[in-house]
């Protein structure tokens, strides 16, 4: 028996994240809103449906499911019989008032790690634990070694006078860290945009200033780059990952004009599972940013992540072509200028994904120089 769920998340602006969790109806156990599959409707759509019935939630299912978890589902004659739920990561975006399953339930939200020891079935427990890890603690051990190194480094006077010539190492983890918030809050508001709906402009409003601020971080970077003596890594491999971050956040911005300049009310189905992408990869390009400070304790989980990212491109290119056959059989019987229209959208939505797929690039490169 095959099913399909979706795992709520929110993420807040200092970055953490929280995951909603509900209550099933009879056993009243800690599940995420799942069902069967339906009928000639994609498994990220029964997702969001499932999640509306059952939690009142409303959001951007990505199309690209997280992976899948198996229990013992009961029959109600008796007995059961085993399910294969495939779970798709789900950016809440409302809530609803009223829904179909409203008062069946208790709803709760968790903290990641909270949530990963609520919910019985050890896949899932797994899932939602990957789901944005923290960084790795160094451990007492390198912890101590390190305290040792500066309590001696401060007891060589000339060391230490150096060391007070030299300009410090900059903030370019923070810097990293604040783009990637960018990415995230932009490819959140071009989720929307291509959603339609009577909040276009703000949208489109939003992603503008979003790349504005990108383009004030970048451009503290390369100065940093220019002013700074001691660098984490080498100044090309700074570059080169801001660089490919900014190119991502423009991609979206010029979607945004795009829509803005030719009037877009209406979007293809695979026009919004490509923005759905966008946001998962904005989320994992975020969950990222941190562990660069340790790459030698991150290196495993930094894989994991650019290898997801470097899928989803994969995803959005196999969207980008369905996209393109559908509009051209379109045009062919109506207007050419909705497929001139529609080719131009969807070059930069797929622009876009490949942006993040470099990211995953830049960051596999620092870890195999430096790790």
């Amino acid at each position: 028996m095959r099913q399909i769920a979706a795992l709520p998340y929110t993420t807040a602006a200092d970055g953490s994240m929280q995951i909603l969790l509900i209550t099933s109806r009879e056993t009243r156990r800690w599940v995420i809103p799942k069902g069967n599959r339906i009928k000639g409707l994609a498994g990220h759509r029964a997702a969001e449906l499932e999640a509306y019935e059952e939690a009142g939630i409303h959001g951007i299912a990505c199309p690209a499911p997280l992976g899948h978890y198996r229990y013992d589902k009961r029959k109600r004659k008796g007995g059961s019989r085993e399910a294969t739920v495939e779970v798709f990561p789900l950016a809440v975006t409302g809530h609803l008032t009223q829904w179909p399953e409203q008062g069946q339930r208790e709803l709760r939200w968790f903290p990641v790690a909270e949530a990963a020891k609520a919910v019985d079935e050890p896949d899932l427990q797994s899932i939602i634990a990957a789901f944005r890890e923290p960084p790795a603690d160094p451990g007492w051990f390198l912890r101590l070694l390190l305290a040792i190194r500066d309590r001696q480094n401060e007891r060589t006077g000339m060391l230490r006078w150096f060391h007070a010539l030299m300009p410090k190492q900059g903030r370019f983890f923070e810097q990293f860290e604040d783009h990637a918030a960018t990415l995230v809050f932009g490819a959140d508001a071009l989720a929307k945009l291509l959603k339609g709906g009577p909040d276009m402009t703000a949208h489109i409003k939003e992603i503008s200033d979003r790349e504005h601020e990108a383009d004030d971080i970048i451009r503290d970077v390369l100065q940093d780059v220019r002013r700074i003596f001691v660098t984490p890594f080498d100044r090309s491999a700074i570059t080169g990952l801001i660089g490919v971050m900014d190119d991502a956040i423009d991609q979206m911005n010029q979607t945004a004009k795009a829509i803005a300049l030719y009037e877009v009310k209406d979007f293809a189905p695979q026009m919004q599972d490509m923005s759905a992408l966008i946001v998962e990869c904005a989320r994992i390009t975020a969950e990222a940013m941190p562990l660069l400070r340790s790459l030698n304790l991150n290196s495993t989980r930094l894989h994991d992540l650019t290898e997801r990212l470097v899928k989803l491109e994969g995803h959005a290119d196999i969207l980008h072509e369905a996209g393109l056959k559908a509009l051209f059989q379109q045009a062919r019987a109506g207007n050419t200028m909705d497929f001139i229209v529609g080719n131009e959208i969807y070059s930069h939505l797929e622009k876009v994904t490949d942006r993040f797929e470099d990211v995953a690039n830049e960051i596999s490169g620092l870890v195999i120089d430096h790790a």
